[in-house]
């Protein structure tokens, strides 16, 4: 597989990584975790899939569980991205950014990965009651004690408050999504060197191609590609109004009601038609079209099960062309429940 660095350092990375969130969260609960879990990571292991994204909120703490089962036996395969800074309660999920907190936090990933060091750890939300230069500081803390290798931020934009702001004024929702934590670069950067951000980018979410894409590449930082596949929508495997188990995040997502995934079927459709002039499949020609977006960018696309990850990972060796190019990207945008 082709590899791909990660910001200060060079880490080396394969070209696609693994998220490891639906394993243990956010999706279909029924099919989470168990033994194929961990034959799915360690297939992804075995095809060169090497970056494993996890976070200690997922399950919460279960899927760090899971993940050290598996770097118990093969720690030297595997990149290990975690992230902290989010509290789960029963009902409402909260930010800590609070220096002592951090620290604990990553101790306690630490001892559930069964390992000694974290290659990427990121930060998951910024804590509005803490400057995040303190936040950043005492992550940065880590890193000069050897327990963290290199340090990491996740975006998050308000599209649907943007949206609807944007329709009140003459200014243009993409170039604002990212504004925020741009800021938020900027001032964490003069602390301690920024490896990697991570934020949701795909065909039908492609807003930080506009500013937060381009920050990166210009000052090296890495770039984790998000929700890669639509949380499932462009692989072209979900049907409008199929509905969604209680717990699954899609059930409350805009764009996953019955009206708007069949609004939204014409990008599937798009999909569709580059994928057959190649013998590929939708999902395999989204993340395709991620892997043009630039050297920095990596896609880690969620998966439960092997075959899965056997499909991501052919991605890899998928060539669009320029007319493949233009095609997607004259693609419709996709729509939501704010449009």
């Amino acid at each position: 597989m082709e590899r791909r660095t990660i910001g200060v350092g060079a880490r080396s990375v394969g070209a696609i990584g693994l998220g490891c969130m639906p394993m243990n969260w956010a999706y279909t609960s029924s099919q989470q975790g168990g033994e194929g879990s961990l034959r799915t990571v360690h297939t992804a292991l075995d095809q060169g899939v090497n970056l494993l994204d996890t976070a200690d909120m997922y399950g919460p703490f279960t899927n760090e569980l899971l993940i050290g089962r598996v770097l118990r036996e093969r720690r030297a395969d595997a990149f290990v991205s975690t992230k902290c800074g989010l509290l789960v309660g029963e009902q409402h999920i909260v930010a800590n950014g609070r220096p002592g907190y951090v620290k604990r936090a990553c101790d306690a990933s630490l001892r559930r990965l069964q390992t000694d060091r974290i290659d990427l750890y990121q930060l998951h939300r910024a804590d509005p009651e803490v400057p995040i230069e303190e936040t950043w500081g005492a992550m940065a803390e880590l890193v000069a004690a050897g327990k963290v290798r290199s340090l990491g931020l996740c975006a998050v934009g308000a599209r649907g408050e943007l949206r609807r702001a944007a329709a009140r004024t003459s200014v243009t929702t993409p170039a604002r999504l990212h504004d925020a934590t741009i800021r938020q670069l900027e001032r964490i950067q003069q602390v301690f060197p920024v490896s990697c951000v991570e934020a949701e980018l795909s065909v039908w979410s492609p807003e930080a191609l506009d500013s937060l894409v381009p920050w990166c590449a210009s000052r090296g930082v890495g770039f984790l590609a998000a929700m890669p596949l639509g949380n499932g929508f462009l692989t072209g495997t979900l049907t409008p109004g199929q509905g969604f188990e209680p717990d699954d995040a899609r059930a409350r997502h805009p764009r996953f009601t019955a009206e708007m995934m069949a609004a939204n079927q014409p990008i599937v459709a798009g999909l569709r038609r580059v994928a057959a002039r190649h013998g590929a499949t939708p999902a395999q020609v989204a993340l395709a079209w991620l892997l043009t977006r630039g050297p920095h960018v990596v896609p880690i696309p969620g998966a439960k099960k092997e075959r899965w990850v056997t499909e991501n990972v052919a991605a890899e060796r998928l060539r669009l062309t320029g007319a493949d190019l233009a095609e997607i990207a004259a693609l419709p945008p996709a729509l939501g429940s704010w449009d």
